[in-house]
């Protein structure tokens, strides 16, 4: 689940690492499904040992520790992946931990269902695996007029666009639905029927989206599976206007009922009053 703004709370609470030399590397099993830890633990350790960590930065859903020799630790959640510099929800589902000396610490990255992976990437490898031939500008940075451009001659749904991770790096279900919504914009819509204004639309709440979620240290679902750095909910689960909330009133019009389709085997939420296809209204 962890899209743009839960990674982004993960990168600001591990940053305080950031001039701290690697002690060690460990990787775990409980007898779970094993995390994709590249290259193998051993040589993992043996390349990591005594390297400082010079920064953390974020690219699209990814976690990046930058080391002193310009490789890079890439930790990628996936569904259920967090990364932490407190105690873990619970030691079973821990997969991976960095010892850290000067000053004395941990970075662990938990993951309940296994599908994230750990990644030693060199400098070239960075730019060949998360450069722009395999990612999209960051949803925070890209402009409208690039979104258009990227995406307004595809015959697909906006909503299913919005989660390609080639075109448009950040964004994915849960927040593609809450910002459709605020755009005022029909998830089923095709791109190539969507006007400038729209685009715009669009554009202003992603990013409004995006930061707001930011702001609230993301969206902790029923799950429980999100947790900040510091092992803590986030709050934007209290803030969605559409998503998970089927059969419910709408919150901006207070009209129409929130409905559930399916696209592309992932669930969309929106309002049916307030996104019709007809041309969008404004932000609010």
């Amino acid at each position: 689940m962890p899209e743009l703004p839960e990674v982004e709370t993960m990168r600001r609470g591990v940053a305080r690492v950031t001039g701290a030399i690697i002690q060690d590397a460990l990787a775990f099993d409980f007898g779970y499904k094993p995390i994709r830890i590249t290259p193998s633990i051993g040589r993992l350790r043996q390349r990591v040992r005594g390297r400082k960590i010079v920064d953390v930065d974020r690219i699209g859903k990814r976690v990046l520790l930058r080391l002193d020799n310009q490789a890079a630790l890439v930790f990628e959640p996936r569904m259920t992946g967090i990364v932490l510099i407190a105690d873990p929800p619970n030691q079973i589902h821990l997969r991976f931990q960095l010892k850290l000396e000067k000053p004395k610490g941990n970075i662990f990255f938990w993951d309940r269902r296994g599908l994230g992976s750990v990644r030693l990437l060199t400098a070239s490898q960075q730019q060949q695996e998360l450069g722009p031939a395999k990612l999209g500008p960051d949803a925070l940075l890209i402009t409208a007029e690039q979104m258009q451009e990227r995406l307004g001659a595809s015959r697909r749904a906006i909503k299913a666009a919005l989660l390609d991770q080639r075109v448009l790096a950040g964004v994915g279900n849960l927040y593609a639905s809450e910002l459709l919504h605020l755009a005022r914009v029909h998830p089923a819509r095709r791109c190539d029927r969507l006007t400038r204004r729209q685009w715009s639309l669009i554009h202003q709440a992603m990013n409004a989206i995006l930061e707001e979620a930011i702001r609230y240290e993301g969206s902790t679902l029923s799950d429980g599976a999100y947790r900040n750095a510091l092992n803590q909910d986030g709050g934007y689960q209290n803030c969605h206007r559409v998503y998970d909330r089927e059969g419910e009133a709408c919150l901006t019009c207070q009209t129409g009922k929130i409905q559930r389709i399916v696209q592309s085997q992932r669930s969309t939420f929106f309002c049916p009053h307030c996104q019709t296809k007809r041309p969008a209204r404004a932000v609010g």
